[in-house]
């Protein structure tokens, strides 16, 4: 199923292994492996600067999440891209 509306997130949570929880505000709940993203230029900062992974943050209008002003994910590629998490 392809989704065109911009999803906004409702929180993000840093998880071990470069792995962000991140629900949306539509209910959705995924897991985004951030490894996958490793190799592109900027992305090695996270695993090489100690501690950055874990400062993910959400932007003001919740379509991105961003580390530092270079690194940063849009929310359609999470959407799209993330694991599916069950529902509690």
């Amino acid at each position: 199923m392809v989704n065109t509306m911009i999803q906004r997130i409702a929180s993000v949570t840093p998880l071990p292994d470069y792995c962000l929880f991140v629900r949306f505000e539509d209910g959705s709940r995924v897991v985004y492996d951030v490894k996958e993203d490793m190799d592109l230029p900027g992305y090695r900062a996270l695993r090489e600067i100690c501690g950055l992974f874990q400062q993910v943050q959400l932007d003001a209008s919740r379509t991105c999440v961003f580390w530092n002003d270079e690194i940063d994910l849009p929310s359609d590629a999470i959407y799209q891209y993330g694991r599916a998490v069950p529902g509690e």
